[in-house]
């Protein structure tokens, strides 16, 4: 597809709200268009998901926290970014397969390879061009001092660990499409290394 798709990954904490709008904005000054999605919730039918699968105040069974993943997913692909990426355009997304790798599969202890398996069936196998990773070890430590959660950031520091080894597993068995940044640098020294990377795959502006 002649589009660009840009993935943002990181433990809660890490700064992927703040480095994707950078980018987003500097993408729109080059005269790029982009669209700006995210999962769960990148959709009308993702909101609903979204609100399901982290604020539900009872269990959800892990395979089923799994499939609502999943199909969110799956919708978000085919009616928001395959369409953005066949027009061209630049998807920028916060959040993307390899979040339910490292948080279901991992944190979840329901298998990676059967987690990223279940992503690709339900994208048609549509991986990232790049996904910049943002590590924050100590992420779940940024949020101490909050008061409220959502199911997935109140899961405990066992937890958090194992998703933060999982997502290094994830960009050491694929360096060429991750780009994997100390999230506790500065803002600005993380959005330069961003825009160099990505400048290496932009296509000229229309």
């Amino acid at each position: 597809m002649p589009g660009l798709f840009i993935t943002f990954e990181g433990g809660d904490g890490s700064g992927k709200s703040t480095q994707s709008a950078l980018l987003v904005e500097w993408l729109q000054a080059l005269g790029h268009g982009v669209v700006v999605s995210r999962e769960p919730g990148g959709t009308d039918v993702g909101l609903e998901l979204r609100q399901l699968v982290l604020h539900w105040r009872g269990e959800i069974a892990p395979r089923a926290e799994a499939l609502i993943y999943a199909a969110d997913r799956a919708h978000n692909i085919a009616t928001k970014v395959r369409p953005a990426l066949e027009r061209g355009e630049i998807v920028v997304q916060d959040r993307y397969l390899d979040s339910s790798v490292a948080y279901q599969g991992a944190g979840r202890v329901l298998g990676a390879q059967e987690v990223r398996d279940l992503s690709l069936w339900a994208t048609d196998g549509l991986l990232p061009d790049l996904t910049v990773l943002l590590d924050l070890r100590e992420g779940s430590d940024r949020l101490a001092d909050r008061t409220l959660y959502d199911r997935l950031e109140a899961a405990g520091d066992d937890f958090h660990a194992r998703v933060s080894e999982a997502y290094l597993e994830l960009a050491a068995a694929e360096p060429e499409r991750f780009l994997v940044l100390d999230a506790r640098d500065t803002i600005e020294n993380i959005a330069s290394a961003i825009r160099s990377r990505v400048e290496t795959l932009l296509r000229p502006a229309p």
